[in-house]
């Protein structure tokens, strides 16, 4: 009897293993991302389609394409300053919303002046880097593309899905952080 016991405990004791993982029901080939990126290009051609067009008609300003994605143009330009904002730099700004239609979807009052450290908080990804190409004292248009604006899903109020915007953003001032001046010295 005591061998029995010995024998229906090993056996007991060998059945018990650890949690095994489950393996996946489905395996996804990676097809939706693939069409996911299509509809993506293609709705970023269209849309630059259309903003070539607007540029192309406009012949009062002179637009330069920005690398990051969007057009604009200098409505009041400031030649004497040097310095745009780097990143952990404190600015104050006002900015308003148009369509590429030129209707007011925010006005510069609905949003007022805008305290925002450079890099460190959250804007939309185009005025994130529209911010950095303007001197104390000028006034910029831009044109972004919606993936460059509010997206595929809009600011969920005045600004649709996948809606190309203009924005016209003013740079009042500049408080240097002075671990950037601390690096520069450091460099020369």
């Amino acid at each position: 009897m005591r061998i029995g016991c010995i024998l229906f405990f090993i056996f007991l004791m060998s059945g018990c293993k650890g949690p095994e993982p489950r393996k996946p029901v489905k395996v996804k080939s990676g097809s939706f991302f693939k069409q996911s990126v299509a509809r993506n290009k293609l709705l970023l051609a269209e849309e630059e389609k259309v903003i070539k067009d607007i540029i192309a008609k406009d012949t009062l300003h002179e637009y330069v394409s920005d690398p990051n994605g969007f057009w604009y143009y200098y409505e009041l330009k400031n030649d004497t300053a040097q310095y745009t904002p780097k990143t952990n730099d404190q600015i104050l700004f006002s900015y308003n919303v148009r369509t590429l239609e030129d209707k007011i979807l925010y006005n510069e009052q609905d949003i007022g002046p805008i305290s925002y450290t450079v890099d460190k908080e959250q804007l939309f990804p185009g005025l994130q880097n529209a911010v950095k190409l303007l001197k104390i004292n000028e006034r910029i248009n831009f044109i972004f593309p919606s993936l460059q604006a509010y997206g595929y899903l809009g600011d969920g109020n005045a600004i649709g899905p996948k809606t190309p915007i203009q924005a016209s953003v003013e740079l009042y001032t500049i408080i240097i952080d002075p671990d950037s001046l601390n690096l520069k010295s450091q460099i020369k």
